[in-house]
Protein backbone atom coordinates (compact mmCIF):
# COMPACT_ATOMS: atom_id res chain seq x y z
CA UNK A 1 0.00 0.00 0.00
CA UNK A 2 2.76 2.46 0.96
CA UNK A 3 4.62 1.69 -2.27
CA UNK A 4 1.50 2.45 -4.28
CA UNK A 5 1.05 5.81 -2.55
CA UNK A 6 4.70 6.65 -3.18
CA UNK A 7 4.38 5.79 -6.88
CA UNK A 8 1.24 7.92 -7.20
CA UNK A 9 2.90 10.89 -5.52
CA UNK A 10 5.96 10.67 -7.74
CA UNK A 11 3.74 10.55 -10.80
CA UNK A 12 1.87 13.62 -9.61
CA UNK A 13 5.12 15.49 -9.03
CA UNK A 14 6.42 14.52 -12.48
CA UNK A 15 3.28 15.90 -14.09
CA UNK A 16 3.01 19.00 -11.92
CA UNK A 17 2.71 22.37 -13.58
CA UNK A 18 3.10 26.00 -12.58
CA UNK A 19 -0.01 28.09 -13.06
CA UNK A 20 0.15 31.79 -13.80
CA UNK A 21 2.09 33.71 -16.47
CA UNK A 22 5.84 33.29 -16.89
CA UNK A 23 7.69 36.59 -16.80
CA UNK A 24 8.88 38.17 -20.04
CA UNK A 25 10.48 41.59 -20.10
CA UNK A 26 7.91 43.95 -21.62
CA UNK A 27 8.71 45.74 -24.84
CA UNK A 28 10.07 49.21 -24.17
CA UNK A 29 10.05 52.15 -26.58
CA UNK A 30 13.76 53.01 -26.46
CA UNK A 31 14.94 56.09 -28.41
CA UNK A 32 17.76 55.52 -30.89
CA UNK A 33 19.92 58.18 -29.27
CA UNK A 34 19.98 61.17 -26.96
CA UNK A 35 18.68 64.55 -28.05
CA UNK A 36 22.19 66.01 -27.81
CA UNK A 37 25.13 64.25 -29.44
CA UNK A 38 28.26 64.83 -27.36
CA UNK A 39 31.38 64.22 -29.44
CA UNK A 40 33.62 64.46 -26.36
CA UNK A 41 31.70 61.79 -24.43
CA UNK A 42 33.70 58.84 -23.08
CA UNK A 43 32.57 55.53 -21.64
CA UNK A 44 33.47 56.25 -18.01
CA UNK A 45 30.20 55.17 -16.38
CA UNK A 46 31.92 52.30 -14.57
CA UNK A 47 34.64 54.46 -13.00
CA UNK A 48 34.52 56.26 -9.67
CA UNK A 49 33.69 59.49 -11.45
CA UNK A 50 33.87 61.82 -8.42
CA UNK A 51 37.62 61.28 -8.30
CA UNK A 52 37.84 63.26 -11.54
CA UNK A 53 37.34 66.40 -9.43
CA UNK A 54 40.82 65.66 -8.03
CA UNK A 55 39.83 66.75 -4.53
CA UNK A 56 41.01 64.34 -1.77
CA UNK A 57 38.61 65.93 0.73
CA UNK A 58 35.61 65.16 -1.48
CA UNK A 59 36.84 61.59 -1.93
CA UNK A 60 37.07 61.15 1.84
CA UNK A 61 33.62 62.66 2.43
CA UNK A 62 32.06 60.21 -0.01
CA UNK A 63 33.91 57.32 1.64
CA UNK A 64 32.59 58.38 5.05
CA UNK A 65 29.07 58.65 3.66
CA UNK A 66 29.19 55.14 2.21
CA UNK A 67 30.29 53.80 5.59
CA UNK A 68 28.08 55.75 7.96
CA UNK A 69 25.00 57.16 6.20
CA UNK A 70 21.86 56.03 8.02
CA UNK A 71 19.72 55.61 4.88
CA UNK A 72 22.32 53.24 3.46
CA UNK A 73 22.48 51.26 6.70
CA UNK A 74 18.68 50.96 6.65
CA UNK A 75 18.81 49.77 3.03
CA UNK A 76 21.38 47.12 3.96
CA UNK A 77 19.19 45.92 6.84
CA UNK A 78 16.23 45.75 4.46
CA UNK A 79 18.19 43.28 2.32
CA UNK A 80 18.61 41.04 5.36
CA UNK A 81 14.86 41.31 5.97
CA UNK A 82 13.96 40.14 2.47
CA UNK A 83 16.64 37.44 2.59
CA UNK A 84 14.90 36.10 5.68
CA UNK A 85 11.52 36.22 3.93
CA UNK A 86 12.96 34.37 0.95
CA UNK A 87 14.28 31.66 3.26
CA UNK A 88 10.90 31.32 4.95
CA UNK A 89 8.98 30.97 1.67
CA UNK A 90 11.54 28.67 0.03
CA UNK A 91 11.46 26.30 3.02
CA UNK A 92 7.92 25.23 2.05
CA UNK A 93 9.38 23.43 -0.98
CA UNK A 94 10.87 20.83 1.36
CA UNK A 95 9.44 18.47 3.98
CA UNK A 96 9.11 19.89 7.47
CA UNK A 97 10.30 17.48 10.17
CA UNK A 98 9.91 17.90 13.90
CA UNK A 99 10.21 15.88 17.08
CA UNK A 100 8.40 15.90 20.38
CA UNK A 101 8.59 14.14 23.69
CA UNK A 102 6.27 14.12 26.64
CA UNK A 103 6.03 12.83 30.16
CA UNK A 104 2.81 12.99 32.16
CA UNK A 105 1.72 11.71 35.57
CA UNK A 106 -1.92 11.36 36.50
CA UNK A 107 -3.91 10.42 39.59
CA UNK A 108 -7.56 9.40 39.39
CA UNK A 109 -10.07 8.92 42.14
CA UNK A 110 -9.99 5.75 44.20
CA UNK A 111 -13.77 5.79 44.49
CA UNK A 112 -14.42 4.90 40.85
CA UNK A 113 -16.04 1.71 39.57
CA UNK A 114 -12.71 0.12 38.62
CA UNK A 115 -11.15 0.47 42.05
CA UNK A 116 -11.71 -3.25 42.79
CA UNK A 117 -9.85 -4.37 39.62
CA UNK A 118 -6.53 -6.07 40.38
CA UNK A 119 -4.83 -3.88 37.72
CA UNK A 120 -6.28 -0.68 39.12
CA UNK A 121 -3.79 2.13 39.85
CA UNK A 122 -4.82 5.51 41.15
CA UNK A 123 -1.55 7.07 39.89
CA UNK A 124 -0.19 6.38 36.40
CA UNK A 125 2.79 7.54 34.36
CA UNK A 126 2.97 8.00 30.61
CA UNK A 127 6.05 8.48 28.39
CA UNK A 128 6.01 9.27 24.67
CA UNK A 129 8.50 10.22 21.93
CA UNK A 130 7.49 11.10 18.35
CA UNK A 131 8.97 12.25 15.07
CA UNK A 132 6.50 13.93 12.73
CA UNK A 133 6.80 15.18 9.16
CA UNK A 134 4.65 17.09 6.72
CA UNK A 135 5.07 18.12 3.10
CA UNK A 136 2.74 20.01 0.82
CA UNK A 137 3.08 18.72 -2.73
CA UNK A 138 3.45 21.74 -5.00
CA UNK A 139 1.43 20.36 -7.91
CA UNK A 140 0.29 23.71 -9.26
CA UNK A 141 3.38 25.78 -8.52
CA UNK A 142 1.93 27.87 -5.71
CA UNK A 143 5.05 27.51 -3.56
CA UNK A 144 7.35 27.88 -6.55
CA UNK A 145 5.61 31.09 -7.58
CA UNK A 146 5.79 32.36 -4.00
CA UNK A 147 9.51 31.55 -3.98
CA UNK A 148 9.94 33.31 -7.33
CA UNK A 149 8.21 36.41 -5.93
CA UNK A 150 10.27 36.34 -2.74
CA UNK A 151 13.51 36.03 -4.71
CA UNK A 152 12.53 38.97 -6.92
CA UNK A 153 11.73 41.04 -3.83
CA UNK A 154 15.14 40.15 -2.41
CA UNK A 155 16.85 41.25 -5.63
CA UNK A 156 14.72 44.41 -5.66
CA UNK A 157 15.91 45.26 -2.15
CA UNK A 158 19.52 44.83 -3.29
CA UNK A 159 18.87 47.13 -6.25
CA UNK A 160 17.22 49.53 -3.83
CA UNK A 161 20.43 49.64 -1.80
CA UNK A 162 22.42 50.36 -4.95
CA UNK A 163 19.97 53.14 -5.81
CA UNK A 164 20.65 54.64 -2.37
CA UNK A 165 24.40 54.49 -3.10
CA UNK A 166 23.80 56.22 -6.44
CA UNK A 167 21.80 59.03 -4.83
CA UNK A 168 24.10 59.43 -1.84
CA UNK A 169 27.28 59.83 -3.87
CA UNK A 170 25.57 62.37 -6.12
CA UNK A 171 24.05 64.22 -3.15
CA UNK A 172 27.34 64.42 -1.25
CA UNK A 173 29.20 65.63 -4.34
CA UNK A 174 26.45 68.18 -5.06
CA UNK A 175 26.39 69.41 -1.46
CA UNK A 176 30.17 69.81 -1.46
CA UNK A 177 30.14 71.72 -4.76
CA UNK A 178 27.36 73.96 -3.43
CA UNK A 179 29.40 74.57 -0.29
CA UNK A 180 32.52 75.54 -2.22
CA UNK A 181 30.35 77.72 -4.50
CA UNK A 182 28.92 79.55 -1.47
CA UNK A 183 32.43 79.87 -0.02
CA UNK A 184 33.59 81.59 -3.20
CA UNK A 185 30.57 83.92 -3.23
CA UNK A 186 31.28 84.82 0.40
CA UNK A 187 34.91 85.49 -0.48
CA UNK A 188 33.85 87.81 -3.32
CA UNK A 189 31.39 89.62 -1.05
CA UNK A 190 33.94 90.10 1.72
CA UNK A 191 36.63 91.28 -0.67
CA UNK A 192 34.18 93.68 -2.30
CA UNK A 193 33.05 94.95 1.11
CA UNK A 194 36.68 95.51 2.16
CA UNK A 195 37.46 97.40 -1.05
CA UNK A 196 34.34 99.53 -0.68
CA UNK A 197 35.12 100.18 2.97
CA UNK A 198 38.55 101.51 2.02
CA UNK A 199 36.94 103.66 -0.66
CA UNK A 200 34.33 104.92 1.80
CA UNK A 201 37.01 105.99 4.28
CA UNK A 202 38.78 107.93 1.53
CA UNK A 203 35.52 109.57 0.52
CA UNK A 204 34.86 110.58 4.13
CA UNK A 205 38.20 112.35 4.22
CA UNK A 206 37.53 114.01 0.87
CA UNK A 207 34.09 115.10 2.05
CA UNK A 208 35.58 116.52 5.24
CA UNK A 209 38.02 118.47 3.04
CA UNK A 210 35.20 119.80 0.89
CA UNK A 211 36.39 117.97 -2.23
CA UNK A 212 33.20 115.97 -2.82
CA UNK A 213 29.56 116.54 -2.11
CA UNK A 214 27.28 114.84 0.39
CA UNK A 215 25.58 113.11 -2.55
CA UNK A 216 28.77 111.36 -3.64
CA UNK A 217 29.52 110.33 -0.05
CA UNK A 218 26.02 108.88 0.33
CA UNK A 219 26.35 106.98 -2.92
CA UNK A 220 29.67 105.55 -1.80
CA UNK A 221 28.27 104.58 1.61
CA UNK A 222 25.25 102.83 0.04
CA UNK A 223 27.60 100.86 -2.18
CA UNK A 224 29.60 99.74 0.86
CA UNK A 225 26.44 98.78 2.78
CA UNK A 226 25.18 96.82 -0.23
CA UNK A 227 28.27 94.61 -0.06
CA UNK A 228 27.93 94.21 3.71
CA UNK A 229 24.27 93.18 3.34
CA UNK A 230 25.20 90.35 0.97
CA UNK A 231 27.43 88.64 3.58
CA UNK A 232 24.94 87.41 6.27
CA UNK A 233 22.69 85.44 3.83
CA UNK A 234 25.75 83.68 2.44
CA UNK A 235 27.05 82.86 5.92
CA UNK A 236 23.63 81.46 6.83
CA UNK A 237 23.49 79.37 3.65
CA UNK A 238 26.98 77.99 4.33
CA UNK A 239 26.01 76.87 7.85
CA UNK A 240 22.84 75.22 6.55
CA UNK A 241 24.78 73.52 3.76
CA UNK A 242 27.32 72.19 6.27
CA UNK A 243 24.51 70.88 8.48
CA UNK A 244 22.86 69.09 5.57
CA UNK A 245 26.14 67.57 4.43
CA UNK A 246 26.92 66.42 7.98
CA UNK A 247 23.65 64.49 8.13
CA UNK A 248 24.45 62.86 4.78
CA UNK A 249 27.70 61.71 6.38
CA UNK A 250 25.74 60.12 9.22
CA UNK A 251 26.91 62.71 11.75
CA UNK A 252 25.44 65.46 13.85
CA UNK A 253 25.44 68.95 12.28
CA UNK A 254 28.86 70.57 12.36
CA UNK A 255 31.62 72.16 10.28
CA UNK A 256 32.87 70.47 7.10
CA UNK A 257 36.47 70.21 6.03
CA UNK A 258 37.35 72.07 2.83
CA UNK A 259 39.55 71.01 -0.05
CA UNK A 260 39.97 72.70 -3.42
CA UNK A 261 38.15 75.90 -4.27
CA UNK A 262 35.36 75.96 -6.83
CA UNK A 263 37.84 77.46 -9.32
CA UNK A 264 40.31 74.60 -8.80
CA UNK A 265 37.81 71.72 -9.05
CA UNK A 266 38.29 69.94 -12.36
CA UNK A 267 35.24 69.21 -14.48
CA UNK A 268 34.46 65.48 -14.96
CA UNK A 269 34.44 64.05 -18.47
CA UNK A 270 31.06 63.71 -20.18
CA UNK A 271 29.87 60.12 -19.86
CA UNK A 272 28.79 58.15 -22.94
CA UNK A 273 26.17 55.47 -23.41
CA UNK A 274 23.16 54.47 -25.49
CA UNK A 275 19.59 54.79 -24.17
CA UNK A 276 19.20 50.99 -24.21
CA UNK A 277 22.14 50.72 -21.78
CA UNK A 278 20.14 52.57 -19.18
CA UNK A 279 17.99 49.50 -18.42
CA UNK A 280 21.06 47.66 -17.14
CA UNK A 281 22.97 50.60 -15.68
CA UNK A 282 20.44 52.20 -13.37
CA UNK A 283 19.58 50.31 -10.19
CA UNK A 284 16.19 52.02 -9.80
CA UNK A 285 15.13 50.62 -13.19
CA UNK A 286 16.38 47.15 -12.27
CA UNK A 287 14.54 47.47 -8.96
CA UNK A 288 11.31 48.39 -10.77
CA UNK A 289 11.71 45.34 -13.01
CA UNK A 290 12.25 43.02 -10.04
CA UNK A 291 9.09 44.41 -8.46
CA UNK A 292 7.29 43.61 -11.72
CA UNK A 293 8.66 40.05 -11.65
CA UNK A 294 7.42 39.62 -8.07
CA UNK A 295 3.96 40.97 -8.93
CA UNK A 296 3.80 38.70 -11.99
CA UNK A 297 4.59 35.63 -9.86
CA UNK A 298 1.90 36.53 -7.33
CA UNK A 299 -0.73 35.98 -10.06
CA UNK A 300 0.29 32.33 -10.13
CA UNK A 301 0.06 32.13 -6.34
CA UNK A 302 -3.48 33.49 -6.46
CA UNK A 303 -4.59 31.18 -9.32
CA UNK A 304 -3.21 28.10 -7.58
CA UNK A 305 -5.95 28.48 -4.96
CA UNK A 306 -8.46 27.20 -7.56
CA UNK A 307 -6.84 23.74 -7.53
CA UNK A 308 -6.65 20.94 -4.95
CA UNK A 309 -4.00 21.07 -2.27
CA UNK A 310 -2.34 17.75 -1.39
CA UNK A 311 -0.11 17.20 1.60
CA UNK A 312 1.75 14.27 3.06
CA UNK A 313 1.82 13.97 6.83
CA UNK A 314 3.22 11.26 9.02
CA UNK A 315 4.31 10.49 12.55
CA UNK A 316 6.40 7.76 14.08
CA UNK A 317 7.10 7.24 17.76
CA UNK A 318 6.42 5.21 20.86
CA UNK A 319 4.38 5.52 24.02
CA UNK A 320 4.54 3.60 27.27
CA UNK A 321 3.53 3.83 30.87
CA UNK A 322 7.02 2.72 31.86
CA UNK A 323 10.14 4.55 30.73
CA UNK A 324 12.02 1.28 30.44
CA UNK A 325 9.52 -0.03 27.88
CA UNK A 326 9.40 3.21 25.82
CA UNK A 327 11.55 1.97 22.93
CA UNK A 328 10.49 -1.68 22.93
CA UNK A 329 8.52 -3.15 20.07
CA UNK A 330 5.03 -3.11 21.59
CA UNK A 331 5.32 0.62 22.39
CA UNK A 332 5.78 1.64 18.73
CA UNK A 333 3.13 3.82 17.11
CA UNK A 334 2.91 5.33 13.61
CA UNK A 335 0.52 7.14 11.35
CA UNK A 336 0.52 8.65 7.86
CA UNK A 337 -2.06 10.39 5.73
CA UNK A 338 -2.48 12.31 2.48
CA UNK A 339 -5.16 14.92 3.07
CA UNK A 340 -6.61 16.63 0.01
CA UNK A 341 -8.45 19.94 0.17
CA UNK A 342 -10.21 21.73 -2.64
CA UNK A 343 -12.36 24.84 -2.74
CA UNK A 344 -15.94 24.30 -3.88
CA UNK A 345 -17.66 27.58 -3.10
CA UNK A 346 -15.77 30.67 -1.90
CA UNK A 347 -18.25 33.40 -2.90
CA UNK A 348 -15.70 34.96 -5.27
CA UNK A 349 -12.85 35.10 -2.75
CA UNK A 350 -10.33 33.39 -5.04
CA UNK A 351 -11.48 35.38 -8.07
CA UNK A 352 -11.03 38.55 -6.05
CA UNK A 353 -7.50 37.50 -5.08
CA UNK A 354 -6.64 36.84 -8.73
CA UNK A 355 -8.11 40.18 -9.78
CA UNK A 356 -6.11 41.95 -7.06
CA UNK A 357 -2.87 40.21 -8.13
CA UNK A 358 -3.44 41.08 -11.79
CA UNK A 359 -4.16 44.72 -10.90
CA UNK A 360 -0.98 44.91 -8.81
CA UNK A 361 0.95 43.44 -11.73
CA UNK A 362 -0.46 46.12 -14.03
CA UNK A 363 0.53 48.82 -11.55
CA UNK A 364 4.06 47.40 -11.38
CA UNK A 365 4.22 47.24 -15.20
CA UNK A 366 3.12 50.85 -15.61
CA UNK A 367 5.50 51.89 -12.83
CA UNK A 368 8.37 50.13 -14.64
CA UNK A 369 7.53 51.86 -17.92
CA UNK A 370 7.21 55.20 -16.17
CA UNK A 371 10.58 54.74 -14.42
CA UNK A 372 12.23 54.08 -17.79
CA UNK A 373 10.69 57.20 -19.33
CA UNK A 374 11.82 59.28 -16.35
CA UNK A 375 15.30 57.82 -16.72
CA UNK A 376 15.47 58.88 -20.37
CA UNK A 377 14.19 62.34 -19.42
CA UNK A 378 16.77 62.77 -16.66
CA UNK A 379 19.66 61.89 -18.96
CA UNK A 380 18.43 64.21 -21.70
CA UNK A 381 17.88 66.99 -19.16
CA UNK A 382 21.38 66.54 -17.73
CA UNK A 383 22.97 66.53 -21.19
CA UNK A 384 21.13 69.71 -22.14
CA UNK A 385 21.94 71.27 -18.77
CA UNK A 386 25.69 70.75 -19.01
CA UNK A 387 25.86 71.80 -22.68
CA UNK A 388 23.92 75.04 -22.22
CA UNK A 389 25.49 75.86 -18.85
CA UNK A 390 28.93 75.48 -20.39
CA UNK A 391 28.01 78.07 -23.03
CA UNK A 392 26.55 80.35 -20.37
CA UNK A 393 29.72 80.12 -18.26
CA UNK A 394 31.94 81.06 -21.21
CA UNK A 395 29.77 84.10 -21.93
CA UNK A 396 29.73 85.17 -18.28
CA UNK A 397 33.51 84.90 -18.08
CA UNK A 398 33.81 87.33 -20.98
CA UNK A 399 31.27 89.58 -19.28
CA UNK A 400 33.27 89.62 -16.03
CA UNK A 401 36.46 90.48 -17.92
CA UNK A 402 34.69 93.30 -19.77
CA UNK A 403 33.10 94.68 -16.61
CA UNK A 404 36.42 94.56 -14.76
CA UNK A 405 37.94 96.65 -17.54
CA UNK A 406 34.91 98.94 -17.55
CA UNK A 407 35.13 99.47 -13.77
CA UNK A 408 38.84 100.32 -14.02
CA UNK A 409 38.28 102.85 -16.80
CA UNK A 410 35.29 104.41 -15.00
CA UNK A 411 37.35 104.84 -11.82
CA UNK A 412 40.22 106.38 -13.80
CA UNK A 413 37.91 108.81 -15.61
CA UNK A 414 36.27 109.79 -12.33
CA UNK A 415 39.61 110.43 -10.66
CA UNK A 416 40.59 112.69 -13.57
CA UNK A 417 37.27 114.54 -13.62
CA UNK A 418 35.93 113.15 -16.88
CA UNK A 419 32.97 111.18 -15.39
CA UNK A 420 30.64 111.47 -12.44
CA UNK A 421 30.53 108.98 -9.59
CA UNK A 422 27.31 107.40 -10.84
CA UNK A 423 29.31 105.86 -13.68
CA UNK A 424 31.76 104.37 -11.17
CA UNK A 425 28.90 103.15 -9.01
CA UNK A 426 27.16 101.46 -11.94
CA UNK A 427 30.36 99.78 -13.15
CA UNK A 428 31.30 98.52 -9.69
CA UNK A 429 27.81 97.15 -8.95
CA UNK A 430 27.63 95.43 -12.34
CA UNK A 431 31.03 93.81 -11.79
CA UNK A 432 30.05 92.59 -8.31
CA UNK A 433 26.81 91.03 -9.54
CA UNK A 434 28.53 89.48 -12.56
CA UNK A 435 31.21 87.91 -10.36
CA UNK A 436 28.56 86.34 -8.13
CA UNK A 437 26.59 85.11 -11.15
CA UNK A 438 29.72 83.62 -12.72
CA UNK A 439 30.52 81.72 -9.53
CA UNK A 440 26.95 80.42 -9.32
CA UNK A 441 27.15 79.20 -12.91
CA UNK A 442 30.46 77.49 -12.13
CA UNK A 443 28.69 75.52 -9.44
CA UNK A 444 25.72 74.87 -11.74
CA UNK A 445 28.01 73.35 -14.38
CA UNK A 446 29.59 70.98 -11.85
CA UNK A 447 26.12 70.03 -10.61
CA UNK A 448 25.01 69.35 -14.18
CA UNK A 449 27.88 66.90 -14.62
CA UNK A 450 27.05 65.23 -11.30
CA UNK A 451 23.42 64.88 -12.37
CA UNK A 452 24.53 63.36 -15.67
CA UNK A 453 26.52 60.65 -13.90
CA UNK A 454 23.61 60.07 -11.54
CA UNK A 455 21.16 59.77 -14.44
CA UNK A 456 23.40 57.40 -16.39
CA UNK A 457 24.10 55.06 -13.47
CA UNK A 458 26.86 52.54 -14.11
CA UNK A 459 28.96 49.72 -12.76
CA UNK A 460 30.83 52.06 -10.42
CA UNK A 461 28.09 51.50 -7.84
CA UNK A 462 29.29 47.95 -7.14
CA UNK A 463 32.86 49.10 -6.51
CA UNK A 464 32.02 52.30 -4.64
CA UNK A 465 31.66 50.67 -1.25
CA UNK A 466 34.92 48.76 -1.69
CA UNK A 467 36.78 52.03 -2.18
CA UNK A 468 35.02 53.38 0.92
CA UNK A 469 36.39 50.68 3.22
CA UNK A 470 39.18 51.96 5.51
CA UNK A 471 42.60 50.76 4.45
CA UNK A 472 44.21 48.16 6.70
CA UNK A 473 47.18 49.40 8.64
CA UNK A 474 50.47 47.67 7.76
Amino acid sequence: MRKCILVVMLALLAGSCTVGPDYKRPAVDVPAGWRLDEKEAKDLANSTWWQQFHDPVLNELIAICLRENKDLLIAAARIDEFAGRYGIVRADLFPQVGASGEYSRQRVTELGENRLSPEYKATTDNFSANVNASWEIDLWGKIRRSTEAAKAQLLASEEGRKAVVLSLVANVASAYVNLRDLDRQLEISRNTAKTREDSYLVFKDRFAGGVISDLELSQNRSQYEEALASIPPLEKAIIQQENGLSVLLGRNPGPIQRGKSIDALLLPTIVAGMPSDLLERRPDLRQAEQNLIAANAQIGVAKAAYFPSISLTGAFGSASGDLGDLFKGPSKAWQYSAPVTMPIFTAGKIAGSVQEAEALQQQALIGYQQAIQNGFREVNDALADQAQTKKQLATQKNQVDSLRQYAGIARLRYDNGYADYLTVLDADRSLFNAQLAYTQTQGALHLAMINLYKAMGGGWIEGAEQTAQPKAKP
